[in-house]
């Protein structure tokens, strides 16, 4: 079924996703990188063109290649699982069974429905049963799935899930707040707003926990 514009609008400004996994084709690592950067740089600079814009000019000349580059090697490497980092978890030998909070996560994404920023912050907290893991690996993590095109929920669903499945356990609450540059420079351009999304399970279904957590970020961050 064709798709109007104005429902390409609509979705897009409402951030509306229909999958909780990054939609991806099956052959989508089958290609090399260096073969992804030198399309991207064919196709960005036909867009430039079609811009006006005169790629024979010193400043403009080398933008394709460095979009290319930015896109595979830099703003996107989250999609590929095999950059998904090593996440080493030890045995929680020491019995701790208290709430481990991990805060102030730096956010650097990209909203799928525009390709523009989102910056902002995360934190992941969880209680720990067998299992700990190292607290970089939580934010080397976060910025693997923030490194592809995103809508906020589903960033935060995938943190929770591997970081439950890494751990063991269902005691994981994620929170992120954000703001998208497709909400402050295009659309309404509101400059102030940010977007904040919660996701969690076990333990933080309980209002005393999550309320425990939320106290803690709150106070961390007057």
């Amino acid at each position: 079924m064709k798709v109007t514009k104005e429902e390409i609008e609509s979705i897009g400004d409402a951030h509306i996703s229909n999958t909780t996994e990054t939609p991806l084709r099956s052959d989508a690592f089958e290609k090399p990188d260096d073969d992804k950067i030198e399309n991207i740089q064919y196709h960005f600079s036909e867009i430039m063109k079609e811009l006006g814009l005169d790629l024979t000019d010193d400043s403009l000349s080398g933008t394709p290649y460095r979009v290319a580059k930015m896109y595979v090697k830099e703003l996107f490497y989250g999609l590929n699982p095999l950059n998904r980092p090593k996440i080493s978890t030890f045995e929680n030998k020491y019995g701790y069974q208290k709430m481990l909070i991990e805060q102030n996560i730096n956010i650097d994404s990209a909203c799928e429905h525009h390709f523009l920023p989102i910056t902002g912050t995360a934190h992941v907290g969880y209680i720990p049963k067998d299992k700990v893991v190292g607290l970089s690996k939580i934010n080397r993590l976060v910025d693997y799935y923030a490194h592809r095109p995103q809508v906020q929920e589903r960033l935060c669903l995938q943190i929770l899930k591997d970081l439950q499945q890494t751990l063991g356990t269902e005691d994981v609450i994620v929170v992120v707040n954000a703001k998208h540059l497709c909400v402050s420079s295009r659309g309404i351009k509101d400059k102030s707003s940010f977007t904040t999304t919660i996701e969690y399970g076990g333990s933080f279904t309980k209002t005393s926990f999550r309320n425990e957590f939320l106290r803690i970020i709150e106070k961390n961050n007057d």
